[in-house]
């Protein structure tokens, strides 16, 4: 199993993570806000701004305040996927 570090001393299994989301979009605040009320939504930001949402499998969201990009590096996804200036 391993364990990829997403700030201040927090960590997830990187098998268990399905997507890394910036927190930007409408979409992915509501996604947060139906996590907090149903009480699978973890906050691992400690108090700073979120910067990504981990949706790991389960149904579990979690805030983290390093960014999408970063926790990508930090899981090893190369981000072929492509970049954001292609949609601009």
């Amino acid at each position: 199993m391993a364990l990829v570090s997403i700030g201040f001393g927090s960590f997830i299994s990187a098998e268990r993570l399905v997507s890394v989301l910036s927190p930007d979009s409408a979409p992915i605040k509501r996604m947060v806000q139906d996590a907090r009320e149903r009480g699978s939504l973890i906050d691992a930001s400690y108090g700073r701004k979120t910067r990504s949402v981990l949706v790991a499998d389960g149904g579990y969201i979690i805030l983290s305040a390093l960014g999408s990009e970063a926790v990508a590096e930090r899981l090893g996804w190369n981000g072929q996927g492509g970049s954001e200036d292609e949609y601009e």
